[in-house]
């Protein structure tokens, strides 16, 4: 453990979605995670002890909200409100995957919101600010009215390939949305970006349809925020083969990798699939072209930051 962190009144708590992150966040800091317990009634209902005084402190929860969503979502929201009765002094969530993120605008007709929903649901509890990391659409920020560090995967994702030196890049995004993504990589990696044009017959399920930008013997590196399904990453690396690519590398902030991603990556094109911890990885899922990066230094240093009234942002200018 590096040397202790000088002021006692912060203090970081994790809950049941990702220990092991909390653990080396809490490293970084210099710091031990605090004494709580998260257990369930036979009936399934959350209950949570604290386990040691926090009154007057500025308290960090750690906890990403992915599967099983709801449960994970309901154990931070009880841990805010017993934060809260304990008299802490803020209650700050650290929150490196944001559950719920995709239902960000309506759609449809008669669609909800259901990210601003979970965010009215931390307000009301009582959260005073939210870290998390690549938001899947930025705006989400304005559901909240309390303070929100928005942190960036792509320098991390980054010096993975600059390390690796990859020869004659290109960086791909999957579809319009992650374009500014792309040229944010693009930008560190010095390389020409491209667009896969693809629609989407309904949700889960991807077309493939044209591509921006020569790729022709390039090595293409494909960014996005999420892999879910993975279904659209595989299709997209299929094409660009396809298309004349020499290889396909793909890389994400949030491996969400459920239904039948593992079996897709495996059988795909894709030569290494790059991801963060922001969710941690099941044994089945630790495949040998997946690799995952720790995301701990960087919201280990947001945390201190913030706790000693600093710029944030500097971390990934």
């Amino acid at each position: 453990m590096a040397s202790s962190y000088k002021d006692p009144s912060l203090k970081v708590f994790s809950l049941n979605s990702n220990r092991k992150l909390a653990e080396d966040i809490a490293n970084h800091i210099g710091t031990t995670l605090g004494e709580c317990t998260v257990s369930t009634f036979s009936d399934g209902e959350v209950q949570i002890n604290i386990e040691e005084s926090v009154r007057g402190c500025d308290v960090y929860v750690v906890q990403s909200t992915c599967s099983p969503v709801n449960k994970h979502i309901m154990e931070l929201l009880i841990m805010i409100d017993a934060l809260k009765r304990a008299s802490a002094r803020s209650i700050n969530i650290v929150m490196p995957y944001y559950g719920y993120a995709r239902q960000d605008r309506k759609a449809r007709a008669r669609e909800p919101i259901a990210a601003k929903l979970v965010a009215n649901l931390y307000e009301t509890a009582g959260a005073n600010r939210v870290i998390t990391l690549d938001l899947h659409a930025p705006q989400i920020q304005g559901f909240f009215n309390i303070p929100i560090d928005h942190l960036q995967g792509v320098p991390i994702l980054s010096d993975y390939f600059i390390k690796k030196d990859v020869e004659d890049p290109i960086i791909v995004s999957p579809d319009h949305g992650g374009v500014t993504r792309a040229r944010k990589m693009a930008e560190r990696l010095k390389a020409p970006i491209g667009i896969i044009d693809k629609r989407r017959p309904r949700p889960n399920v991807a077309e493939v349809m044209n591509i921006v930008g020569n790729i022709e013997g390039k090595t293409a590196i494909l960014i996005d925020d999420i892999i879910d399904t993975a279904g659209t990453i595989t299709l997209a690396a299929n094409a660009l083969i396809e298309n004349g690519a020499k290889a396909v590398y793909a890389c994400c902030t949030h491996p969400v990798l459920s239904g039948p991603a593992i079996e897709r990556i495996r059988d795909s094109k894709i030569e290494e699939l790059i991801v963060t911890n922001t969710i941690p990885l099941s044994e089945d899922k630790q495949i040998e072209n997946i690799k995952q990066l720790s995301v701990a230094p960087l919201i280990g240093e947001a945390i201190i930051r913030v706790h000693e009234l600093q710029s944030v942002s500097i971390l990934f200018d």
